[in-house]
């Protein structure tokens, strides 16, 4: 109970930090919208204020090391309740259709990403490694992926750094500009750009936060159910690939690197599953018109918002945990491959979209 009690503590300072920064995003928000613009809802949406403030105080003040552990806390925990409460959106209908458009797209993705890297290095000379580490990354979770395929390639922390600060400065721009690019090139078509979403920006946070601002911004609920279902698909894809880098790498020997799928399946994933689970049965068991049906909608309703709140939470973390600095040191080749990968990415998803938009 004691040492409960102590992590608790721990992670405390930094947790009501990142909960300050969510209600100061919104109340800068509300002041854009009410006093400046004099709209019902401001131009930059509340998840594009946390980041960028949480960007600017995180470079301008060096967090303390106490603050960082609940920092972490909420990148990595609050962040995925966040993204499991988001189920509580979808039906198992939607959860299927959105499913199975994105499948193909995803695996068209990452196959396109891994050719032209493999082309690139010949270019721009990197490490082996460091490719294996950027395309994984760019094509599938992000920095998770990279730090569950490091050990069986044997990659060096220094690669390893490398590869994640390249994924999360091109992701974040990418979540920046995707939803107002999206709504300019779609036009306002949910599918499109919830697909369009998922597959060309690289961290789960990411995409939950791009799918966020296109929700607060164009009122369009399906978009973030789209870009989330779709991102939570691509994360299942790491229990193929890494095995498959490790393959490809050692030529079929893992050189005594144990691998286990369970230490790398992204289980969220399932909490994800279980909410829709949840809302389907609920729906059945308090439909329209029964006694509890509005405390039902109510409930919903309340985890709806909590999964914006967290999800917001952790944008701020993430924000503050950017540090610029460290970004300028890492050199230019690793960020010239990350930048043509990322590019790909759209650019293939963008093609696959427009080549099916008849039957989507």
């Amino acid at each position: 109970m004691a040492l409960n009690f102590k992590y608790i503590k721990s992670i405390l300072p930094g947790v009501i930090l990142a909960l300050v920064f969510c209600l100061f995003s919104q109340g800068i928000n509300n002041v854009l919208a009410i006093e400046i613009f004099g709209t019902p809802k401001s131009p930059i949406s509340t998840v594009l204020i946390a980041i960028l403030l949480g960007i600017l105080m995180g470079n301008a003040f060096t967090p303390r090391p106490g603050m960082m552990i609940g920092l972490d806390f909420t990148q990595q925990y609050i962040l995925k309740l966040g993204i499991i409460f988001l189920g509580i959106r979808l039906s198992f209908a939607d959860f299927i259709k959105f499913g199975s458009i994105a499948i193909p797209l995803i695996m068209i993705c990452i196959v396109g990403v891994l050719i032209l890297i493999k082309l690139l290095i010949k270019k721009v000379p990197i490490s082996s490694k460091m490719s294996y580490l950027i395309a994984i990354g760019t094509s599938v979770c992000g920095a998770t992926a990279i730090v569950a395929t490091a050990p069986v390639i044997n990659a060096k922390k220094s690669e390893v750094a490398y590869a994640i600060a390249n994924i999360t400065l091109f992701g974040v721009i990418a979540m920046l500009l995707y939803p107002y690019f999206a709504e300019w090139y779609f036009d306002n078509e949910a599918l499109k750009v919830g697909l369009f979403l998922g597959t060309s920006i690289h961290e789960t946070s990411q995409v939950a936060a791009a799918g966020l601002i296109y929700d607060q911004q164009f009122n369009s609920p399906e978009t973030l159910n789209v870009a989330t279902v779709t991102k939570l698909i691509r994360n299942t894809f790491l229990v193929i690939l890494i095995p498959l880098f490790a393959f490809l790498y050692n030529r079929g020997e893992f050189k005594g690197q144990k691998y286990s799928i369970f230490n790398i399946f992204p289980y969220f994933v399932l909490g994800f599953i279980g909410m829709i689970i949840v809302r389907n049965l609920g729906d059945q068991l308090y439909p329209t018109g029964s006694n509890n049906h509005e405390i039902w909608v109510n409930l919903i309703e309340y985890l709806k918002i909590l999964a914006t709140v967290f999800l917001t939470m952790a944008m701020a973390a993430v924000g503050i945990s950017i540090n610029l600095s460290e970004l300028k040191s890492m050199g230019y080749k690793p960020f010239v491959v990350g930048l043509i990968a990322a590019v790909t990415v759209g650019i293939i998803s963008l093609i696959y979209i427009e080549t099916l938009q008849k039957f989507i």
